[in-house]
């Protein structure tokens, strides 16, 4: 299932989604690790072996009968070591992936189906695990998921004489801009640079006007980037969106002077430290209601192995980690929104404010479900390029959103 052909062909894959950087082998896989000890890798080096995260997966280990030993990457690097310890038969038991990489290592045969392996997934919401979905099959478990929306501060909606509840959709969200310009303030920050982050800012704009990710260039595409081109170049967002990342992004939405900054619940903390009143709103689509927002957050899922043996144990880690109770913890640790509809509930009987944010994931999307796999991140790819090259000034439109599925469709044949 694993031979060296199926990486080289994914190889283009994975440079779309992140720049394939250099790394070796270094034992921390499953082969060769005794009987009573199994590996885990996770995507959060930002948690030491003293943080309640670190402690569930020990604890988890436990409960199932053995030592788990963590190592912890960033994405980057975790999904391009994920490639190479296929390679290597070095994959560890139990390994967490950011959910568009589960459809590049299904095809690279690297992840086991969670039904093959006993483990329930019918309380998972069914447009949360689409993402780790190929074929009708899942291949792993969301241990959560965060989304975006759009943060208003108060005080600049107040000061302009605009009231929240009358954005509905992007007619009278741009009149709320255009009414925040006049008063002197500032209209909305939002991430357009080039990269995956900028194409995950425009979806819910593009898919809000009624676009496909297997034609970009449609009218409906068009019209999306001409909302966001049109604010730029009528100043009510900033130029520097085009380098803004949703980190920097969120900066400038911190300073106070802004009236709306699209960013995502993992912007929650940092909210409640800004020194101002905000709230939020789901993003609109464009002739009203919720738009379709693109699902972030990592999968649990269990690499195959050449002993099988190992899977019984996998798969208790696994129940032990995507537990209701469990969920809960984590996902309120990392300000994610959990992917059963039971612990949402819970979620926001102890945080109303998290109700935007559970509504905006009821209208969300896998970035690539509705079978895109593997073509996301070469479609994604030429999306931001076709913002950059708007927004910049480089190309209408048009012109951008032609010459991405041009490129897209090259890269089919």
């Amino acid at each position: 299932m694993r031979k060296s052909r199926t990486f080289l062909a994914l190889s283009a894959t994975l440079s779309a989604l992140a720049t394939v950087a250099a790394c070796s082998g270094n034992g921390s896989g499953s082969a060769g690790v005794s009987s009573s000890t199994y590996t885990f890798w996770d995507p959060y080096p930002q948690f030491d072996a003293s943080a309640p995260w670190a402690k569930l997966v020990a604890s988890c280990g436990r409960k199932a009968g053995v030592t788990l030993r963590r190592t912890a990457l960033d994405t980057t690097e975790l999904n391009n070591k994920a490639l190479l310890a296929g390679q290597q038969d070095a994959l560890p038991d139990v390994m967490m992936v950011d959910n568009p990489f589960v459809s590049t290592l299904v095809a690279a045969g690297i992840l086991n189906k969670v039904g093959d392996l006993g483990l329930d997934t019918s309380a998972q919401l069914p447009n949360i695990i689409g993402a780790g979905t190929v074929g009708k099959e899942a291949y792993g478990i969301p241990i959560g998921a965060n989304t975006l929306a759009l943060y208003y501060n108060k005080s600049v909606l107040s000061h302009a004489g605009v009231d929240p509840a009358s954005v509905k959709d992007w007619a009278s969200l741009t009149a709320a801009l255009r009414k925040v310009k006049a008063a002197g303030g500032k209209g909305i920050t939002f991430g357009a640079i080039g990269t995956e982050e900028g194409t995950f800012q425009f979806l819910p704009w593009f898919w809000g006007a009624g676009a496909d990710l297997s034609k970009v260039d449609s009218a409906q595409g068009v019209a999306a980037l001409t909302l966001w081109k049109d604010w730029v170049a009528q100043g009510l967002a900033p130029r520097d969106v085009l380098n803004n990342t949703q980190t920097t992004s969120w900066q400038e939405f911190a300073t106070g002077q802004y009236a709306f900054g699209e960013n995502g619940t993992w912007q929650l903390d940092n909210a409640r430290k800004a020194g101002f009143a905000y709230g939020v709103i789901t993003l609109p689509a464009v002739h009203g209601g919720e738009a379709p927002v693109p699902t972030g957050g990592e999968f649990v899922t269990v690499p195959v192995q050449k002993d099988d043996s190992r899977y019984d144990v996998d798969a208790k880690i696994v129940s032990c980690l995507t537990s209701d109770t469990n969920s809960f913890a984590t996902d309120t640790t990392l300000s994610y929104i959990a992917p059963v509809a039971a612990v949402q509930q819970r979620q926001v009987r102890e945080n109303a404010a998290l109700g935007p944010w559970v509504s905006a994931l009821a209208a969300a999307r896998g970035r690539t479900s509705n079978g895109l796999g593997i073509k996301y991140p070469v479609i994604s790819q030429q999306l931001w390029a076709a913002v950059q090259s708007a927004l910049s000034g480089r190309q209408s439109p048009e012109a951008a959103l032609a010459a991405a599925q041009k490129a897209a469709d090259a890269h089919k044949s």
